[in-house]
């Protein structure tokens, strides 16, 4: 008899996706569809998908999920959660769309300390248009729009959403992770677990940040992407928790 040790979630429908070889997306994704199917909260989770790389990300989830213009994630998944406070809420965003146009709405987000939890993918530039400088492309980094890298005189310096969103009241969960390596993605999944965990238990807002490879975006190839990240990105991005609630202490135990 074959014993199946690895298959597909639930959560996750049969549909290709478009991601670009060597993009992290995929193990995200995966990620997010693990917990939810783990968490048996398949038929009441409602997801919100971006602009960006992950725009057709309601394409790959197999539950409900709904479109958001520039930026506005957080406050589509805010009136949405109101309305069905019996729903698990998420959001799933790039750096591009949380970190520049939609700034405000998760600084706003987090500080009324709304009851959604954030996926937000870092991957450094604008991938989905031609890897563009981001709010959180490193000092020095090349990309199409500074091609003699970042110079912070000019562009400012990278924006760091941990440490930005965990100083303010309403967050129950804050936490960066990355996904460049097996024992990192295990990390990632325990934190995003815990992320939802935060909201089903009614503690507040949640955001796990996650490090990602966009290869195409920095003309590298997929594993030295992955080794650029953890050399780059890692040192200037820190992992770890930036804050636990006291309740989610006690729930984690």
């Amino acid at each position: 008899m074959v014993k199946v040790v690895f298959k597909r979630p639930e959560a996750l429908t049969e549909t290709p996706t478009h991601y670009c070889p060597g993009c992290t997306h995929g193990i995200i994704h995966r990620l997010v569809a693990e917990v939810v199917d783990e968490l048996s909260i398949r038929e009441c989770t409602i997801g919100v998908a971006p602009v960006g790389c992950a725009v057709f990300a309601y394409d790959y989830f197999n539950f409900d999920c709904t479109e958001a213009a520039h930026g506005r994630a957080p406050a589509v998944a805010t009136g949405i959660k109101r309305v069905r406070p019996d729903k698990v809420v998420f959001t799933y965003q790039g750096d591009g769309d949380l970190a520049a146009i939609g700034m405000a709405e998760i600084v706003h987000a987090a500080i009324r300390g709304e009851q959604i939890t954030v996926i937000f993918v870092n991957n450094a530039v604008y991938g989905m248009t031609g890897g563009q400088m981001a709010p959180t492309t490193l000092a020095g980094q090349y990309s199409t729009s500074t091609p003699g890298g970042r110079d912070v005189k000019a562009a400012g310096n990278p924006v760091r959403i941990c440490e930005l969103l965990a100083q303010q009241d309403g967050p129950a969960y804050i936490a960066r992770v990355a996904v460049n390596n097996p024992p990192n993605v295990a990390k990632a999944k325990s934190a995003i677990k815990l992320g939802f965990r935060a909201q089903l238990a009614g503690l507040g807002f949640s955001l796990v940040e996650v490090l990602s490879s966009c290869p195409v975006g920095w003309r590298m190839r997929p594993i030295e992407a992955l080794t650029w990240l953890a050399e780059n990105m890692i040192p200037h991005y820190p992992l770890g928790e930036y804050r636990v609630s006291e309740e989610l202490t006690k729930l984690r135990g």
